[in-house]
């Protein structure tokens, strides 16, 4: 599998950069996961939109889905140019019916909903996932393939599950909105000192810290965490890739 950040900031994008967005690769097959504020502009930096092969959305708040609707049309003025291709399936939780039902558009897209109590196949890619601690209904995921896993946190305080859920990934991409010494519990969001804990008793191989606040220094977000965690830690960067 490869990842590829796309966009890595929390609550909205900063200057010419994108909120949460991921392209994960394996066997030719191309996942978005999420799909916020400003992702569709970089994530033709790496790949084209009609080159989308599925997206996943972790829950409905807009710098994780606010760019569904600009895809939608990006794939229909392709297939005006010429350009054929199936309806691309976005993969998403039926708890806001409302936004569920934004999914779906024309034939160019059309919104699958997933039971979070099972586990998903969608291309090479098995995702189980585990809801989370957000002030809206929001699902963390599990994706394996070949042998290999990546952990996506979504939005989320600490919740003790996240650690056998993660259980000796090969990444855990774990969202870090705040600082050690903030605690981001009523706002659903975890801080660097929890993130590298949870790492290290998931005995996880390799941490990257995403959906990162707007002020600060970012790099203390990664010396808290690595006091905690003694694996391979890194902040989230765009289009930072890792191969798995």
């Amino acid at each position: 599998m490869n990842l590829t950040v796309i966009g890595y900031w929390g609550g909205y994008p900063k200057k010419n950069a994108a909120s949460s967005g991921y392209l994960l690769e394996h066997k030719e097959f191309k996942l978005l996961i999420d799909c916020g504020s400003g992702v569709l502009a970089k994530l033709q930096n790496v790949i084209q939109p009609e080159e989308l092969d599925a997206v996943i959305l972790s829950h409905y708040h807009p710098d994780h889905n606010a760019d569904i609707g600009v895809l939608q049309h990006a794939r229909l003025i392709q297939g005006f140019l010429g350009k054929e291709q199936p309806t691309l399936p976005v993969y998403g939780h039926t708890f806001d019916q409302p936004e569920f039902g934004k999914l779906t558009y024309k034939t160019i897209t059309k919104g699958i909903a997933y039971n979070p109590d099972v586990p998903l196949t969608v291309g090479p890619f098995k995702i189980s996932f585990l809801k989370t601690n957000h002030p809206v209904p929001c699902y963390a995921m599990r994706i394996e393939a070949d042998g290999k896993t990546l952990v996506y946190t979504a939005d989320s305080s600490f919740k003790e599950e996240f650690i056998e859920f993660s259980r000796q990934a090969d990444v855990l991409l774990c969202e870090c909105n705040f600082y050690g010494n903030q605690n981001g519990k009523s706002a659903g969001h975890m801080n660097s000192i929890e993130a590298g804990q949870f790492a290290q008793k998931a005995e996880v191989k390799q941490l990257i810290l995403t959906h990162l606040p707007h002020y600060g220094n970012l790099e203390e977000l990664m010396t808290e965490a690595s006091g905690q965690f003694s694996g391979i830690i890194k902040l989230a960067d765009e289009f930072l890739a890792i191969s798995l």
